[in-house]
Formats: structure tokens, C-alpha cells, sequence
């Protein structure tokens, strides 16, 4: 079949689920030549799996012994991306990791060496730098017709209680029991979409970011875990756009993503299943439609750029540098989260969720006026990390 292309699923629980629904879906199960998991049974698909004789493995380096793939979906904790990339590559695939691509800026230099070496292609896992939306917003940037970016925000509320951090035993942490390093928080794992997004529709090229030059991070925390659940930060790229990032699972009210990005000429507006739209300081308007719509995409583009022999993805390891950097800035900005003062911590029993009484008002606020917690004065409790540079 001319568009039959191999594949090997890394990681088939949790967002691996999600790959194996849309294959299945697709009726594209054919192309899987293994998967890849220790617990293969906790996977929703594993009844199909079996059914399918798909051989099941309990490392990528054991699948490689008798078999190729000409793309690696890996989808597995943060602390593996790295090793499992490099195992991909070393291999002869071309891979689709899921985000974030890795926690140390040396290694995420390494696959970006080693993806040029052996010239196949690494696309991260960034949902929405694979949509159509997101794609015809950043031409649009790049072609100027909106002007320079001034400053750009996003606000994530999503609450999460105590079974979220226990679903996984490196939910949370700093570092794996080996020492590798993992830094999962809220900023780089379940909202990190859009944090990234902010520079990569800055980005100069599909394959590109705008480089972050400095960032002052505020990072808080509730939940029993060592990195944190609430994060405030305002940065600035190489070419002086301002970017500023809020985000907390410590909340009771879900809201977001909400973002604003505004240029000389324009304003672009989204709220979490409206359109993104533009509105040009002449009045006029551009609606661009809902990137959340098509999460999809990363696969169907990825399994058409092996079939088109390409090297280069829209959402490379270059394009997830920079959240690489912002991340790792944030670390250094404030190397231990401080603690919630005790008296404004409410626990729900009944859904295990820890939440801080006013926290959602005080980050709409920080959103809507382009502060720091900090900087309000609304809450004497708050601290603000050092400035750290990246250039």
C-alpha cells in the first residue's frame, strides 16, 4: 500500500490512549508493528491490541532487536523523552514526541544534534502548532499584518485534586529516584500548550519559536508535591515583546485558556471553545476559528511527512526550545515554591481537593491588569523571584 507507513506506540496508557483511538478510528491499526509499555493491560485499547497480534514490548531498545519503524509515537513521563527519542533516532525513525520535549536544556540540544545527524525529522507534541487555526495565525504574524507583537498574556485555571498527583508516581516531582530530572508542574505539563504558544506564533518560520531573553517567575504551591501548582510570570523575547503567563491547579473554578495577544494594529482574543479572533484597530475583524477542534492533527501530519519524506515538522525540537528555557527560568527565578498561607487553604473532603480561598480573583485580576501577584498589592503573602536571563 503506498501509504502504509510503520509505526511503534511508546507508552500506551494515559495520552497513549489517545494515539490508539485515532488509529483505530482510522482503521490505521495495521501500521502499528509494536507497542511499547510495562503495563500494557492498563491501556483502554489493550483487548484490540491483543486482537490485532500486535507484539507488545517492554522497551523501545527490545522492539529494535527484530523491527523498524518509520515513526516513533512516544507518549510516555517526561523523564524518558529524552532517552527514548535518542533510542527512536539512533534507530532510523522519525519520531512524535509528546510534550513537554524534555526538562534540561542540554538534552533537548542533544535530540536537535542527533535529529540533524541521522536526518529524520522530531515533531513535539504541542497540540495546537499542528491545527490549521494556529498555523494560518502564525502566517498571518509572520506576513505582518498585525504589526509588531507588543505583549502577549494567558490565563489557565484548571483545578486539580489529589488523585491527579497520585496517578502517577513522578506527578509533581522535581527528579525520578535515578536523579534524572522531571520538573512536571502545571506549567510544564497539562497547560504547557499555551505557554508555548505564546512564542510560537512568534516564531519566524512553521519550525520556529521566538527566543525568550529574560523572565521574573512567582511560583506558590498547596498540594503535596515539590514543584508547584500555581505559577505567575512576565518575560520578554529577543525582539521585546512582553509575555506574560498565569496558570494554578490550586483553584475551584475552571477557566481557560483565555489569551490576548496585542500588536500594534490589532488585539487577538481567544476563550476556550470560542473562535480566535482579531480586532484591527480600524474596527474591522477576522475570525480565525477553534484550535482546540483540531488536537489531532500532530499524527495525521506527522505520519504524512514520513510519507512525503520530509525532515522538517511544523512543531520541531527547535520550535519547543524556547519552552524549554522558560521552564528551566522559572526553576532559577524561584528554586522553592513558597506555601499558601495556612489561612486562606480550604480542603473538600468529599473531591480531595485543596484549593486557596481568593486565588481565582487575584489571578483574573493579575490577567486583566498585566501584573505580577506581586504587584497588586492585593495579597502581602506573595514573593517575586529573581530575574533570571536566558540570552
Amino acid at each position: 500500500m503506498e501509504n502504509y507507513i510503520r509505526l511503534v506506540l511508546v507508552g500506551i496508557g494515559g495520552y497513549g490512549n489517545t494515539y490508539l483511538r485515532e488509529l483505530y478510528e482510522h482503521s490505521m491499526f495495521d501500521m502499528i508493528q509494536g507497542v511499547v509499555d510495562i503495563y500494557p493491560e492498563n491501556s483502554t485499547y489493550y483487548e484490540e491490541i491483543k486482537e490485532h497480534n500486535i507484539p507488545i514490548f517492554s522497551s523501545l531498545e527490545t522492539f529494535y532487536e527484530e523491527n523498524k519503524a518509520d515513526l516513533a509515537i512516544i507518549s510516555t513521563p517526561i523523564h524518558f523523552h529524552t532517552k527514548q527519542t535518542i533510542c527512536a533516532l539512533e534507530n532510523g525513525s522519525n519520531v512524535l514526541c509528546e510534550k513537554p520535549m524534555s526538562p534540561v536544556i542540554e538534552d533537548a540540544k542533544r535530540m536537535i544534534q542527533l535529529k540533524e545527524e541521522k536526518n529524520k525529522f522530531v515533531a513535539i507534541g504541542f497540540d495546537w502548532s499542528f491545527s490549521d487555526v494556529i498555523q494560518n495565525l502564525k502566517q498571518d504574524i509572520i506576513a505582518g499584518k498585525f504589526g509588531k507583537a507588543k505583549r502577549m498574556k494567558t490565563l489557565v485555571l484548571w483545578p486539580r485534586n489529589e488523585e491527579y498527583y497520585e496517578r502517577a508516581s513522578w506527578a509533581g516531582k522535581k527528579y525520578a529516584q535515578d536523579g534524572t530530572p522531571i520538573f512536571d508542574s502545571v506549567a510544564n505539563n497539562a497547560t504547557s500548550h499555551f505557554l508555548h504558544n505564546m512564542f510560537y506564533v512568534l516564531g519566524n518560520k512553521p519550525e520556529e519559536s521566538a527566543p525568550l531573553n529574560k523572565l521574573t517567575a512567582e511560583l506558590y504551591c498547596v498540594n503535596d508535591i515539590e514543584t508547584f501548582d500555581t505559577c505567575a510570570f512576565k518575560g520578554v523575547t529577543d525582539a521585546g515583546t512582553e509575555i506574560y503567563y498565569f496558570a494554578s491547579h490550586a483553584v475551584t473554578e475552571e477557566l481557560g485558556p483565555v489569551f490576548e495577544y496585542e500588536f500594534e494594529d490589532a488585539r487577538i482574543l481567544y476563550k476556550k471553545n470560542e473562535s480566535i479572533v482579531v480586532y484591527f484597530n480600524d474596527g474591522t475583524e477576522k475570525i480565525y476559528g477553534e484550535p482546540e477542534q483540531e488536537r489531532s492533527y500532530k499524527l495525521f501530519h506527522c505520519i504524512k511527512a514520513v510519507q512525503e519524506n520530509k525532515k522538517e515538522t511544523l512543531c520541531g525540537p527547535n520550535a519547543a526550545l524556547s519552552h524549554v528555557y522558560s521552564i528551566n527560568a522559572i526553576h532559577q527565578s524561584v528554586p522553592q515554591a513558597y506555601p499558601f498561607p495556612k489561612e486562606f487553604i480550604n480542603y473538600d473532603a468529599a473531591n480531595r481537593m485543596t484549593s486557596v480561598e481568593g486565588l481565582n480573583t487575584l489571578l483574573k485580576q493579575c490577567y486583566e491588569q498585566w501584573l505580577l501577584p506581586s504587584e497588586t498589592k492585593e495579597a502581602s503573602w506573595t514573593r517575586q523571584g529573581s530575574v533570571v536571563s536566558t540570552s
